[in-house]
């Protein structure tokens, strides 16, 4: 029987797009299943409350909530549902994913990331273990992004920096705020190396798409209104659908993947837009739902042979989930030490700082301890939501702040100087309570069993932190910032997921082999950030579009090579 597609691809972000479009370029059909709406660029503004306040972009926590647990003070763990608090692991269900509302920092793994285990030894409480490819099977991908999705930047050499295949990126940086050039004075001074943090947000306009607008630095969280953020929509999606081999079906919430006794998958059952049952088969299916959404499919798409969930034979769906490590900090210049003009310069919030430090990437300081592995401290403006920014003034020293005492204090929040914020990235060590899986009775509104998400971590992700963001606030200080603060944090950052189905050479340790084919069965791969077995000390987008380029291409070779008449 033939089946109604080459290839169907589970959930449309940065994991399935890649996909998507060059095996429609190269001549398959192909079938995208979304849960969310098909927004196009339009249909996307700058306003808080819908992206920051709402779930207008993802789907109601009433209605699909996830059941998080997180350590209390004996180590025992508080479960509490997200369905009324402030947690939220939904990251954009729309065509496009979660990439509709990232930030854009783009940095790459380094050729370290992929041998940890190797490089630093074994951590007691960790499940550290090497990547099966090398930095250099996918380098050629990740310069493959910077032209399909579009990355602008200025190659600076400093001590951390990866060997590139190309000379510099395809689109020139980004405008900078006059902050970058304190960052970059101050560094130099310090002995440090800032260098220009790349951005998947278009300098300048590429086809269809627009460049940035530069409309106040409301990137992360909200859609680009003018197509310059590289989505996994605009950049790839769109470009997919125009071959007319590849058919998007928003509103299709997959329910299960369905299999045979005999351990073949027959085809995959989604309710449609009226909650109807519906029922597609293909050739090869492409999971890329994200770490937590992936590993709940696998796991209710039990099947006779595959009775804890497809790919699960060993246990290990699910596990090993990776947030990202790290620390935060924040400070502010104040226009009262500046001149007029000066001042007025350094009020604009359009351009961008983008400046990131990577020299303790390795962090090889006898007073921290043993030679370890480090991470990322980027720069960047405090988001501008108002709202948000205004509510945390509300209470100080576990006092009510009101009246003209609550006005003064936002002035000054507002008015007074340019807040910068500190972004450090370091690994979330994956250990064993950190997972995902089913819960027992906790039903959806389709009556399917929601996700728990245990969320513990690793003491050496805080001692990172608080090293890299220390050394954030060092900076700060050096450009004249006051009020300067850094710290760090166990609590999970929401947006930024993987791990779930690791990939590895050994079936009994992995759930993927290196292709991101599952070890078990022959025609299901997974995608999205779920494959990573160790996430690096950097956001992850990056390194998912790039893997599934490589996993894309390795596709279209076993599917027969790029058919004739496309070529």
């Amino acid at each position: 029987m033939t089946p109604d597609y080459d290839v169907c691809v589970i959930g449309s972000g940065a994991g399935g797009s890649p996909v998507a479009l060059t095996l429609a370029r190269a001549g398959y059909s192909v079938l995208v299943l979304e849960r969310g709406p098909w927004l196009h660029t339009d249909d996307f503004y700058k306003d808080e409350l819908a992206c920051c306040l709402r779930d207008v972009y993802k789907p109601d926590r009433r209605d699909e909530p996830h059941i998080i647990e997180l350590e209390d003070d004996d180590g025992g763990w508080k479960s509490q549902s997200t369905r009324n608090s402030r947690w939220n692991f939904w990251n954009g269900n729309c065509v496009g994913g979660a990439s509709n509302f990232m930030s854009g920092y783009f940095h790459r793994l380094k050729p370290l990331d992929f041998r940890l285990l190797s490089e630093f030894g074994p951590i007691e409480g960790a499940n550290m273990a090497d990547w099966p490819i090398a930095y250099e099977d996918l380098e050629p991908y990740y310069a493959r992004v910077e032209s399909e999705v579009g990355v602008s930047g200025r190659v600076v050499s400093h001590p951390h920096a990866e060997p590139r295949s190309t000379s510099d990126f395809p689109h020139p940086p980004l405008q900078e705020h006059p902050v970058a050039g304190m960052l970059d004075e101050a560094g130099r001074k310090l002995g440090f190396h800032p260098f220009p943090t790349p951005r998947a947000i278009l300098s300048r306009p590429v086809d269809e798409r627009k460049s940035c607008a530069y409309n106040g630095g409301y990137c992360g969280s909200t859609g680009c209104s003018t197509g310059a953020k590289g989505s996994a929509r605009v950049a790839l999606l769109d470009k997919a659908v125009k071959t007319g081999r590849c058919e998007v079906r928003p509103h299709a919430l997959v329910k299960r993947i369905i299999s045979n006794r005999q351990g073949r998958i027959t085809g995959v059952e989604y309710f449609d837009r009226k909650g109807a049952l519906q029922q597609v088969d293909a050739r090869i299916y492409v999971v890329a739902c994200q770490a937590i959404e992936t590993a709940k499919l696998l796991l209710r798409s039990a099947g006779p042979k595959y009775p804890l969930g497809l790919a699960n034979r060993n246990g290990l769906v699910g596990k090993n989930l990776l947030f990202a490590g790290g620390g935060a900090g924040s400070g502010r210049l104040l226009y009262s030490k500046f001149s007029r003009d000066r001042a007025k310069e350094l009020a604009q919030t359009g351009f961008f700082i983008n400046r990131a430090l990577q020299d303790w990437y390795v962090i090889d300081d006898k007073s921290f301890g043993p030679r370890q592995k480090g991470g990322t401290i980027d720069f960047v403006h405090v988001h501008p939501s108002p709202i948000l920014r205004a509510q945390r003034q509300l209470e100080s020293n576990g006092r009510l702040n009101w009246g003209k005492p609550l006005k003064r204090i936002l002035e000054h929040q507002f008015r007074d100087g340019v807040p910068l914020k500190i972004e450090a990235f370091c690994d979330w060590l994956p250990v064993a309570d950190s997972f995902v899986d089913l819960h027992p009775s906790y039903k959806d509104k389709w009556g399917m069993p929601v996700a728990r998400v245990r969320a513990g971590f690793h003491l050496r992700n805080l001692q990172v932190g608080w090293y890299l963001a220390a050394k954030g606030a060092e900076m700060l200080k050096a450009i004249g910032a006051e009020g300067v603060i850094s710290f760090a944090s166990g609590a999970p950052p929401t947006n930024l997921l993987a791990g779930t189905c690791r990939f590895g050479e050994n079936p009994e340790t992995s759930v993927l082999d290196a292709n991101c084919r599952a070890h078990e069965l022959d025609n299901l791969y997974v995608t999205d950030g779920s494959f990573m077995p160790t996430g690096g000390s950097v956001p992850y987008t990056w390194t998912i579009y790039a893997n599934a380029f490589r996993v894309a291409d390795h596709l279209v070779g076993r599917l027969g090579g790029i058919r004739r008449e496309n070529t």
